[in-house]
């Protein structure tokens, strides 16, 4: 079976919604965030110290666009993945990316030096360039999201997975007011996604019952 290494609205939430999406069987485990503070050990299971950290049998895996991409695979005929024959597996592969190496790690840097960092060492102007930056690259988006109402392929995909964790990070740091009305309106549509609702009761009621606090690290001033 499955297992996925996750904190509350981390990175790792993207292969969290993956599963729910496939319906593939799964193991959830809770981390408090960022696990490499909270618990040495978990270095001997991701020497990176980061999540997700993804185990299915002898694969393992430790990047959130890579996992989803993995996953897709697992279950070709859920129509998550973009064939390398479709047309759109060139917009399949760049969105899937974008979402993370364009989309969330401007935010990370949001995020540190406007939430995480002791008020001594945070950078308002740091965090207003990056949230610029990242919105920004946003908007490249809205032609797209004015035609059409998924990123490529005409349908629901994992690049969607991918951006729309961004989109929840993004709501998390304060941006989504910002959001143009295209880009608004695509992320209402992805948080209506059963899928996406059952992840995240899911990640609550594992926290609770594994002990870690459901709420999300950036709203409780946890150190990256």
């Amino acid at each position: 079976m499955i297992k996925l290494h996750h904190c509350v609205s981390a990175r790792s939430f993207r292969p969290l919604w993956m599963l729910e999406e496939l319906g593939l069987p799964y193991e959830l485990v809770m981390h408090p965030f960022p696990p490499r503070a909270h618990d040495e050990a978990f270095l001997e299971i991701n020497p990176l110290g980061t999540v997700p950290a993804l185990f299915d049998g002898e694969v393992a895996m430790t990047e959130s666009a890579a996992i989803c991409q993995y996953l897709a695979s697992r279950l070709p005929e859920a129509g998550l993945e973009v064939a390398p024959g479709e047309p759109a597996y060139g917009d399949y592969l760049n969105f899937l990316h974008f979402g993370e190496a364009t989309l969330t790690f401007p935010q990370t840097l949001v995020l540190r030096y406007g939430h995480f960092e002791p008020p001594e060492r945070r950078q308002p102007q740091v965090v207003e360039d990056y949230a610029r930056w990242c919105l920004s690259r946003l908007r490249t988006l809205v032609p797209r999201l004015e035609r059409e109402p998924f990123l490529c392929a005409g349908r629901f995909t994992a690049a969607d997975v991918s951006v729309g964790y961004a989109l929840l990070l993004a709501e998390h740091v304060g941006l989504a007011e910002r959001f143009k009305p295209a880009v608004a309106a695509y992320w209402e549509r992805l948080q209506r996604r059963p899928a996406f609702r059952r992840a995240l009761a899911v990640e609550r009621e594992a926290a609770l019952d594994q002990g870690v606090s459901p709420e999300p690290a950036m709203e409780m001033g946890k150190l990256c």
